[in-house]
This record gives structure tokens, sequence and C-alpha cells, in this order.
């Protein structure tokens, strides 16, 4: 179903454009949450810390080429507004080829970097064998990643958010399935899990792409628009470029996180990594409410609509502020629950760790959830600057306070850096909102 979000009931349009986004990004989390149940519950929580771990830095490595999906997708979603059916065909073609180009230098220079970077991540001895075979696997991936991330963007661009749900639900039950079949039933251990989860994402990887060559002609390129444009290029690059750095950013000062993270053991690094999925799909919804009223305020602006983009800027603060306090009491009391799913009761000293971590990020939602649509709303205004900006404010406070706080309080010094950092990019961001939108 295709949403022409310049036009109808806002709140409503933004909802029914947003669930679908909410519900696959779920199934998403789903791929690496799954790997971590079983694991955790299969393997041991040497395991576990090993795949959480290891998520972190997939994490950022994929963030590189998502954030070009996203700028790319900016891009889509302001031709689509202006209905200049020419430039978006030229811009999806442009992107294409960037964001491929992109994707196999990664894959280049990922395999012989890897001792590096377990080094740089300060793994602890007894995890490093589990990660680094995981990862050796767990890489070949990527290129299905991307390819996944480039259709997903392009079709919600173009105001389908529903098809690149299907696709990633059939994919992660195939994940959930072979990560039984591989760790609980064959013993396949850590590996078993890593190659459950490529299979799956080549599985969504390809059939949405096959999807898009079927039913998107329209917005393909033909051969007369194989030829390169400076102009679109210089365009594609400054926004995508821009929208990659400041994920990339994000995930950087994360990954940075964990490599302290590790310094304090497996204890922490297992509590680390279980309370972290919980912490993602709590605040996931609020983060494609960001990427949906990125799309509304793109197409919007490309129609030059400014008096809707306030509307709507005010009903989607409203609606994601409800959401964020609704799940922060959620997280917060009941947080010692949702720990036990990924880790077994006898690990006590796991579980009170990502309860005090939950409970520190539980209060504090709201904050993130402010962040993703400041982010959304720079990227569609053709601002991404200001999203890097904003991205700096937030991890560089976060991981100077991280170590700051922790030489002196402990670990609790960590959890408490994250809202800190949040709270001052929220400031900066509001007040150069206020600046564009008046």
């Amino acid at each position: 179903m295709y949403h022409d979000l310049t036009k109808g009931n806002i709140s409503r349009s933004l909802l029914l454009f947003a669930l679908p986004m909410m519900a696959g990004n779920l199934l998403q989390q789903l791929y690496n949450v799954t790997d971590t149940l079983i694991v955790g519950r299969v393997i041991g929580s040497n395991a576990l810390a090993a795949v959480g771990s290891a998520y972190t830095l997939m994490t950022f490595l994929t963030s590189i080429f998502l954030g070009l999906s996203m700028g790319s997708g900016a891009l889509f979603s302001i031709y689509q507004g202006k209905k200049d059916a020419e430039a978006l065909r030229s811009a999806v073609l442009h992107s294409f080829c960037l964001i491929l180009g992109i994707t196999i230098i990664i894959n280049l220079l990922i395999y012989p970097g890897l001792d590096l970077i377990l080094i740089f991540l300060r793994v602890p001895a007894e995890i490093l064998p589990g990660m680094k075979s995981y990862l050796l696997i767990i890489f070949t991936g990527l290129l299905a990643s991307s390819l996944y991330n480039y259709c997903a963007c392009l079709l919600r661009a173009l105001g389908n958010s529903t098809v690149p749900l299907i696709f990633l639900a059939v994919s992660a039950v195939t994940n959930i399935v072979l990560d039984l079949l591989f760790v609980a039933v064959f013993s396949w251990g850590i590996e078993g899990a890593a190659l459950a989860t490529v299979l799956a994402q080549y599985l969504s990887g390809i059939g949405i792409c096959i999807y898009v060559w079927h039913n998107c002609r329209e917005v393909l390129p033909g051969k007369e628009s194989f030829h390169l444009s400076r102009r679109m290029i210089s365009e594609i690059w400054n926004l995508s470029a821009l929208t990659c750095l400041q994920q990339s950013v994000m995930n950087f000062g994360i990954l940075m996180v964990q490599g302290l993270v590790n310094s304090f053991g497996p204890v922490i690094m297992a509590a680390f990594a279980a309370a972290v999925k919980i912490d993602t799909i709590a605040y996931l919804p609020v983060q494609d409410f960001g990427n949906a009223y990125s799309t509304f305020t793109a197409q919007n602006y490309g129609a030059g609509d400014e008096a809707r983009i306030r509307k709507g800027t005010r009903h989607a603060f409203l609606i994601s502020a409800v959401f964020c306090l609704v799940i922060s009491l959620i997280v917060f009391c009941f947080a010692a629950p949702l720990m036990q799913i990924f880790v077994s009761r006898a690990e006590m000293d796991v579980i009170t760790a990502g309860v005090q971590y939950l409970r520190v990020e539980g209060a504090c939602y709201i904050g993130i959830g402010c962040l993703f649509l400041l982010y959304g709303y720079f990227r569609a205004v053709k601002r991404p600057g200001m999203s890097v900006i904003l991205t700096v404010l937030s991890l560089g406070t976060r991981v100077l306070l991280a170590y700051v706080l922790s030489a002196q309080i402990g670990v609790i010094g960590i959890w408490l850096a994250i809202p800190i950092g949040w709270a001052l990019a929220d400031a900066v961001g509001l007040y150069a909102m206020r600046r564009v939108l008046h």
C-alpha cells in the first residue's frame, strides 16, 4: 500500500505509515535477539557475551550503508513530493551504485582488519575465540543487509512501508527456525547461530530486490538513464554521506562504550548484551516513527507545504512523547522479568547488572525519542549536517562521561552517561529546529 503523505489527516497518515515500519524493524531485531536468546540459554553466558559484543560491531558496520540508504531515501521522498519522475529514476541509479560500491569495499577491508578490531574492543581472552568465529560468518551477510535496506528505503520513500515488513516477517521466522535447528538440535554452537542469521538476511535481501524489480518499474532507470550526472552524484553524496557520517559516528561512539563495558569482564558483558536487546526493542518503535516523520517531512518539503510540516511536527512530538512515557514505565517496572527471558535465574550477577542498566535507561526514553525526530527532520529538509552535530554532541558526551564516571563510581557511570548525552543533543536540536520552522 502506498501513502501520499502530502494530504489527509496528519496523525492518522503518520501512524498508518509508521506501524508497518515499526513491526518490520521489530522483526529485524529478531535476527540478533533470537541469537542472543538461544545462545544464552543453550550455550551459556560466555557465548552470550560474544554474540552481544559482535552485535555492537555489526551495528556500526551496517550503519554505514544504512545511513547512505536513509540519505538517499530522503532525496527519493523529496522527488516523489515534487512528482519529478526523471530525477527520481536518476537518483535511484546513482544511489544504488554508490551504496553497492561502498558495501563491497567494506567487505574487502573487514576480514584483514578483524584481529585489530577485536584488540580495540578489549575482548577478554575467554570470549575471543567464540566472537571471532561468529564474526567470520556474520560478515558474509553485509551485502544482503545492504540490499535489503536500500530497497526498503526506496519503497518507504514512495510511501510503501508494508512490503518491507512482509519480507522481514518471512526471514525472521526462517531465522528462528534455523537457530533452533543449528544450535539446539545440531549443536553447531555459536557458528550455527551466525549461519542462521546470514541465511535469513539473504532471504529478505534477495526477495525484496526481486519485488522492486517486478513492481516498481516506473522508478527504475531505463537505458536512457544509464549515464553519470555530476550534479546528481553531488546531491546524493552531500545528503547521503552526511547521513552516513551521522549513523557511523553514533554507532562508533556505542562501539567505544562497548570496549569500556568489555573491560569490566564477562558478567557485565553478558548483562549489557541482554539489556541492550531489551533497550533497543523498547525504543525501536519510536525510532521508526522518527523515520516515518522524516518521510512525511521530505514529501511535504518537496511539495513546498511548510504549514503542513509545522503541524505534522507538533503531532509527531506529542505521539512520540506519549509512547516513550508508557514504554519507560513498562521497562522500569519489569526490568528483572525481561532480563530473565535471556538469562537463567541462576546467573543473578548478570541479571542484577542488567536490571540496573534498564532502570537507568528506562526512565529516559523520551530523550532518545525526541532525538530520533530531530534526526528525521534535519535529514528531510536537506540539512543532514545538523544531524551530525547532534550525534557528535550526544555520543561525545556519552563516551566522555562514560569513561570519567565509570572511573569514579563504577559501571553505573556508563549507564548514567547515556541519557545525559541525549538531553544535551535534544536541547541544541530543538533550538535549531525552532529557528528553521519559524
